[in-house]
C-alpha cells in the first residue's frame, strides 16, 4: 500500500483546476485530503461509444494527482448501465446498447485509460466493470432499491421537467439510471466520487445511498464540462469530440477547427495550465494578438497530452502543409482489391481509415467521408472500385485509394 501525501500544491491543484462543484465543500474535501487518511475514490464511464475522448480526460487527469498522492483509484466501466442508458442532457429516450456492442466499445478502455492512469505500479488503479454487482440483482433488490428514492426526487432533474413540458415521453427504465449508479458507490464502498458536471445528480444519487446504506459520508467532485462555442458538451453522443482513437493529424486539425470563443476555457479545462498561464492568453488575445497562436498552442498541448511531443510537432507539420499551404497529402496509401464493388463500411475498414465498422458508420452518419470527392451519408452505401482508381477521404486529413486488381 502506497503511504498518502498532503502536498498542499497537488490538493489545491485538484480542488481548484477545472472544477464546477464541490459537495459536501471545497473546504471539507480539502480537510479530507490534508489528513493523510487514504481515500477510496472512483470515476466512471459508460461505454457507449468505442473510445475514450478529451472531456474524459479532465477527471481522468484528477484521477491521477490522487493516485500520485497515494489514494485508492479506481476507474469503473459501466458496462451495465451502458446497456440501459443514461437520460442525461438528452431530450428522448436514449438508445439501449446490445451486451455486444458495450464489449466491443469498451475493448480498448484501459490501455486508452493507461495514458493517464498506471494500473501495474506500486499504487495501481482498480479497473471495474458494474455488471459485477448490477447483474446479479434480483428484482427484490431492484424494489428495495427503488423504495430509497421519491419520484418528485427523480423529477428535479431538468430534463425531466423539459421532457413532461414539452410531452415528451419519459420511461420508467430511465429513473433507474441514477439509481444504479448511485448503487455503484455504495457497492465500491467509495469515499469520493469524480464525475463530469452533467453527472451530479447521478453522483448525488450515490451520495444519498452511501449515507443511508452504510451511513457513510461520500464527497462529489464535478468538472467542468468541455462544451463547443453553442454551449453543447462535447462527447460521444454529440459527435464532435477529439478522440484517443483519432490519428495526431486528425486531433490537431480538430482543435484548430475551434472558434477563437473556446481557447481560453479549453485550456483552463483541457490541458493542465495554471490559472496564471490562461489568464496571460486570456489578456494577451484582448489585447490584440493573433488567436491563432494561442490555438496552436492548445492543439500542441492536447495531442502531446493524448499522444506524445514527437506526435504534435508532425501533427502541426501536416497541418501547415495541407491547410495553411493548400498542398495535397504528399502520400495516399493504395488499396488493392479483387472486387469491383464493396460496401463503404466495408471499404473504410480495410482501408485503415478506421478501426471498426461502427466508427466508420459513425463518420458517415456525420459526413466526414468523401468518395472522389463527393460527401456519402449513406451507411448502406455500396461504392465501385475503378481499375484507375476509387479515392476515399475521412475528415480533412486522410486519404486512400482503392484500386481493382486486373
Amino acid at each position: 500500500m502506497s503511504a498518502v501525501s498532503t502536498d498542499a500544491s497537488l490538493i489545491e491543484q485538484f480542488l481548484s483546476h477545472a472544477v464546477e462543484n464541490v459537495f459536501p465543500s471545497t473546504e471539507a474535501l480539502r480537510e479530507r485530503l490534508s489528513s493523510g487518511k487514504r481515500l477510496r475514490v472512483y470515476y466512471g464511464i459508460d461505454p457507449t461509444g468505442p473510445t475514450i475522448h478529451l472531456g474524459h480526460t479532465v477527471p481522468l487527469r484528477k484521477l491521477r494527482i490522487l493516485q500520485q498522492l497515494g489514494h485508492e483509484v479506481i476507474l469503473l466501466i459501466g458496462d451495465f448501465t451502458a446497456m440501459i442508458g443514461d437520460p442525461t442532457g438528452k431530450s428522448d429516450t436514449r438508445k439501449q446498447l446490445t451486451k455486444e456492442q458495450v464489449a466491443e466499445n469498451m475493448a480498448l478502455y484501459r490501455t486508452q485509460a493507461s495514458t493517464f492512469l498506471d494500473f501495474d505500479g506500486p499504487n495501481p488503479a482498480h479497473f471495474r466493470l458494474n455488471s459485477e454487482w448490477l447483474g446479479k440483482m434480483t428484482f427484490s433488490d431492484v424494489i428495495a432499491l427503488a423504495s430509497k428514492f421519491t419520484v418528485q426526487q427523480m423529477l428535479e432533474r431538468d430534463m425531466f421537467e423539459k421532457r413532461l413540458e414539452e410531452g415528451t415521453p419519459i420511461h420508467v427504465h430511465e429513473f433507474f439510471y441514477p439509481l444504479m449508479q448511485g448503487y455503484d458507490s455504495v457497492a465500491l464502498d467509495v469515499d469520493l466520487e469524480l464525475c463530469g458536471n452533467d453527472q451530479t445528480f447521478n453522483a448525488l444519487a450515490g451520495r444519498t445511498l452511501q449515507r443511508i446504506e452504510r451511513n457513510k459520508e461520500k464527497a462529489v467532485l464535478a468538472t467542468k464540462l468541455l462544451t463547443d462555442a453553442t454551449g453543447k458538451k462535447m462527447g460521444k453522443s454529440e459527435g464532435n469530440m477529439v478522440a484517443m482513437t483519432d490519428a495526431p493529424e486528425d486531433m490537431f486539425g480538430k482543435v484548430m477547427s475551434w472558434p477563437d470563443a473556446m481557447i481560453v476555457p479549453s485550456f483552463e479545462i483541457a490541458t493542465d495550465a495554471s490559472p496564471e498561464q490562461v489568464a496571460r492568453v486570456k489578456q494577451a488575445m484582448a489585447d490584440g494578438e493573433n488567436p491563432m497562436l494561442f490555438k496552436r498552442e492548445l492543439a500542441r498541448q492536447i495531442v502531446t497530452m493524448l499522444a506524445s511531443a514527437e506526435a504534435a510537432v508532425l501533427a502541426e507539420a501536416h497541418f501547415d502543409r495541407v491547410h495553411k499551404d493548400h498542398a495535397a497529402p504528399e502520400d495516399i496509401r493504395e488499396v488493392r482489391m479483387d472486387v469491383a464493388e464493396i460496401a463503404l463500411v466495408d471499404a473504410l475498414v480495410q482501408a485503415g481509415l478506421v478501426d471498426s465498422k461502427s466508427e466508420a458508420r459513425r463518420q458517415i452518419e456525420q459526413g466526414g467521408v468523401k468518395v472522389d470527392d463527393t460527401v456519402v451519408t449513406d451507411v448502406k452505401a455500396q461504392i465501385r472500385v475503378d481499375a484507375g482508381g476509387t479515392t476515399l477521404q475521412k475528415g480533412k486529413r486522410h486519404f486512400a485509394k482503392l484500386i481493382r486488381n486486373a
